[in-house]
């Protein structure tokens, strides 16, 4: 059996906090350049995980503090799909990624670590990007800054919303 090692991503495991994370950053988005929001929809945000598994790993979230998709509004769960879609497109033309893994963990059960506020998770791959260094070192390599990174995703849904 072989089991994913991610020590990089201990901090958010140790961080306990008793209010929703997502719905604190939707209640103050005058903090949206220092907690990642690459966008803000009708229905929906993005925003970088900071704690992610690649560069470039953002997430897609309702505004809906929603624990089952099946209690989602159609309208959010549609423009959410929507966004999904554009976050492809943008991780394939602006971090050249050659594969993107999409995906949500519905529940505890299902691995959620959020489990209280659905959420999807686009994470931008490239051909050959794992490596041994992180089992045999305890360390993940991680070549790009996330500000700059967040400023060219930033841009790319800005102007997709100018387009709306």
């Amino acid at each position: 059996m072989e089991h994913l090692c991610a020590p990089w991503r201990s901090e958010y495991f140790n961080t306990k906090n008793d209010k929703c994370v997502f719905c604190e950053v939707i209640n103050h988005p005058e903090n949206d350049d220092k907690t990642g929001v690459l966008f803000r929809a009708k229905h929906c945000f993005g925003i970088m995980n900071l704690y992610p598994y690649s560069p470039g790993h953002f997430m897609v979230i309702p505004y809906a503090h929603v624990d089952k998709i099946e209690d989602l509004d159609e309208k959010a769960w549609l423009e959410m799909s929507l966004f999904v879609r554009e976050g492809v497109i943008i991780l394939k033309r602006e971090l050249r990624a050659t594969g993107v893994n999409i995906g949500m963990n519905l529940g505890k059960a299902a691995g959620a670590g959020i489990a209280e506020h659905v959420h999807y998770h686009l994470v931008p791959r490239w051909e050959r990007d794992t490596n041994f260094i992180t089992t045999i070192a305890d360390l993940r390599v991680n070549g790009v800054p996330f500000h700059p990174l967040f400023e060219k995703l930033k841009k790319a849904f800005d102007e997709i919303l100018r387009l709306r």
